[in-house]
């Protein structure tokens, strides 16, 4: 087994990031008119983007596709040998059809060009042949062309396939600013994962409420708040007036900081022990803020109140938690 001379390794990584760098850096110079018309022609479509490619260039397209989806531009990918052979009833008319070949003549694709544009399907070509016999059928043209493979024997698609992607990814953003494609847009495309859980979930959808809302009044005393505090298991208590508007709030911390008096505190009005102007939230807010105002503020509880300061739920890390908000 040939040992592995760890500096030539490094030497040659370094270098195939320079050489996939540099086509990405040429290829952004390269962007002009063309690309702005095949904005245009997707924007226009009334149907949905077919992206197609074989080999490597499928395995990008794939890609391309996948995220056009989740940015607002149905997509979907036809592998070009399977539409040969009845795929291509997937695509009509009034889809626009993008096709990856960095050659420009895979004879997958070249043989259902004629049969898309026979039946009116834009074409959309990426490739690295701007005088290739797809560019020649294409309603746009990408050039994706690039100077080196990073393969040392200039012959595995890499740099090239770097820049087809890099390419569809300039594609899908710019769609998705032209569309105003938002973050919650975004979080409805991935409502089961982490993204979703961070972009959608509301501070009313974790937050506690009804009587499990720790509460006292104006006139309680310490001993009062405390049976609360315990009751409630989140290691405070609001403070509210008569109008059950928040006040003041009485944390495990304050409880530290009273124990230090050297006086008997148990029947202190609790009005001279909270803390004023709390830090709060309202319930429509995202989780996620909640969780960045506890931890900008290094706390670990918050209560939530409506418009008119009106108590309507609280909540702590746990929760946070246990939504997986953090």
């Amino acid at each position: 087994m040939p040992t592995a001379d760890a500096t030539a390794l490094i030497t040659r990584a370094r270098q195939v990031l320079q050489i996939e760098a540099s086509a990405i850096h040429t290829l952004a110079q390269r962007i002009d008119t063309h690309f702005v018309r095949a904005i245009e022609l997707i924007l226009a479509c009334p149907s949905r983007v077919v992206v197609s490619g074989i080999g490597k260039s499928g395995h990008i397209a794939r890609k391309i596709a996948s995220t056009f989806a989740s940015t607002g531009t149905p997509a979907f990918f036809v592998h070009p040998a399977e539409a040969c052979h009845g795929d291509l009833g997937m695509i009509v008319a009034s889809d626009v059809f993008i096709a990856l070949s960095y050659s420009g003549a895979s004879e997958e694709l070249l043989a259902i060009v004629p049969l898309l544009k026979r039946r009116g399907t834009k074409l959309i070509v990426i490739s690295g042949e701007p005088n290739g016999p797809l560019a020649l059928e294409a309603d746009v043209f990408l050039n994706a062309q690039v100077d080196q493979e990073a393969c040392p024997h200039n012959l595995a698609p890499t740099a090239s396939t770097t820049a087809a992607l890099a390419l569809g990814d300039a594609l899908a953003v710019a769609l998705l600013e032209a569309r105003g494609f938002s973050a919650d847009d975004f979080a409805r495309s991935h409502p089961g994962g982490a993204l979703g859980r961070r972009l959608l979930l509301r501070v009313s959808d974790v937050m506690r409420t009804g009587e499990a809302i720790p509460r006292v009044l104006h006139n309680a005393n310490l001993r009062q708040a405390l049976i609360e505090i315990t009751r409630k298991g989140l290691g405070m208590t609001a403070i509210l007036d008569a109008q059950d508007r928040v006040i003041g709030i009485y944390t495990d911390g304050d409880l530290r900081r009273t124990l230090d008096r050297r006086d008997d505190p148990r029947e202190t009005p609790i009005t001279a022990l909270m803390s004023t102007n709390p830090r709060s939230i309202r319930p429509d807010a995202l989780a996620v803020d909640a969780a960045q105002l506890m931890e900008t503020h290094r706390i670990t509880q918050l209560l939530v109140i409506d418009a008119q300061d009106q108590l309507v739920g609280a909540l702590n890390t746990h929760d946070l938690l246990h939504h997986k908000v953090i």
